[in-house]
């Protein structure tokens, strides 16, 4: 490893002296704020921890984006894409002592939370989510801003051109063979893997918060991620998408890592089928009563015995069972791996379903399947358990 030219001691990584880019950053701490003292202490401790240029956070005044235009609203939020111009901080200039950068005039994302003019301690810990899990598979947040007209707090996150996997899977699903569709779960699979591994729960994962770029697919939304052991006593109300959330949490318990491996196996149905889960039906209390009796979407194609063994897994009614986010990725890595390969059990049931492709069919979704965040309050619901036939159905899920 090289030495740093302003101190002489050996860098941490390529171009990155920790100790002289901690004094840069602390020396120029009094020429900016975000106007909250919680918002700039994290700011701060970012860039003074930092290993590598990746790893900090900055203030980014609002005029430094132009080009703003609105894209999505979300549960508590709205959604932005814009124009960085300055860029993101690459390393030390020593000759004109400043920043050097990169990706200058290239889109973000700019997240707005409604109503945090009043930031609150809720938000910071979303922001910390997000630092906490800066891994491959997760958007990226870059920094913190605040839009001047209407007083909210915006995290500014890395762009994902194609926006979230509902809508490319409508616009590209014929064009996804069966390694394509294992190779998107496994990324999805292995940022989950990272959440979990950092002691957090994503607590709202949703097709809709998986978001798609050119070359990879992130995971995102980290609004209701918490430590794993917070213990939220909602009175029952919960927060999210249906066709996603486990029969214990529809029920009203806690938040488990358990919990998102649930929602993981509706998405594995989804990127599948190509399907929304539970489409062509109201998703009101009626569906919350079935999900706990052991309803389950079903396919409209011929799906491997391997990869349904799996779903089926994420998707048991005992949540003690199903298996953890790093069992899953090592599983899709194996498929990824070996689905080239005609010994393979994978190779073999995957041609078989590859020619047994019934023909796809028109969705048409109810008008009252919502596919959106939102609070949900379901009384008496029954104690989640499997359907009778829930392990001898081979060619759909559910009964």
């Amino acid at each position: 490893m090289e030495t740093c030219k302003e101190c002489g001691k050996q860098m941490v990584e390529i171009d990155w002296c920790h100790d002289c880019n901690a004094r840069h950053f602390q020396q120029n701490f009094n020429n900016w704020t975000s106007g909250n003292e919680n918002i700039d202490k994290f700011i701060q401790n970012t860039q003074l921890s930092a290993f590598w240029h990746n790893k900090l956070l900055e203030w980014i005044p609002f005029d430094r984006f132009n080009d703003i235009n609105y894209i999505d609203k979300g549960g508590f939020s709205n959604v932005y894409k814009a124009k960085w111009i300055d860029g993101r901080i690459l390393n030390w200039n020593i000759e004109n002592q400043n920043w050097n950068r990169y990706h200058q005039n290239e889109f973000v994302a700019l997240k707005s939370l409604n109503n945090s003019e009043n930031v609150t301690l809720e938000y910071i810990n979303e922001i910390t989510s997000y630092h906490k899990i800066n891994e491959a598979f997760i958007i990226e947040i870059y920094g913190i801003t605040l839009n001047p007209e209407t007083k909210n707090y915006m995290i500014v996150l890395q762009y994902a051109e194609y926006g979230n996997l509902r809508n490319y899977l409508i616009k590209n699903y014929n064009e996804l063979n069966w390694e394509k569709k294992i190779y998107i779960l496994y990324t999805i699979a292995n940022g989950l893997d990272q959440i979990h591994k950092k002691g957090l729960i994503h607590r709202n994962l949703h097709i809709g918060n998986i978001l798609r770029s050119k070359y990879e697919t992130s995971i995102t939304d980290m609004g209701l991620c918490k430590p794993a052991d917070y213990n939220d006593a909602l009175d029952n109300k919960v927060y999210g998408v249906l066709p996603y959330m486990a029969p214990e949490i529809l029920k009203g318990q806690n938040y488990t890592k358990a919990s998102d491996i649930y929602s993981f196996g509706i998405i594995m149905y989804e990127v599948i089928s190509g399907l929304p889960p539970y489409h062509n039906m109201s998703h009101d209390k009626n569906l919350a009563v079935k999900v706990c009796q052991g309803f389950r979407p079903r396919f409209n194609i011929k799906v491997p015995q391997l990869i349904l063994h799996l779903i089926k897994q994420c998707l048991d009614a005992d949540f003690s069972t199903r298996p953890t986010a790093d069992e899953i990725w090592n599983i899709l890595l194996q498929w990824q791996d070996y689905i080239g390969d005609d010994d393979t059990e994978i190779y073999k049931q995957t041609k078989e379903a590859e020619t047994s492709i019934l023909p796809s069919t028109p969705t048409q979704i109810h008008p009252e399947a919502i596919y959106t965040s939102r609070l949900l309050n379901f009384d008496n619901l029954p104690e989640p358990k499997n359907s009778d036939d829930y392990y001898t159905q081979y060619d759909n899920i559910g009964g």
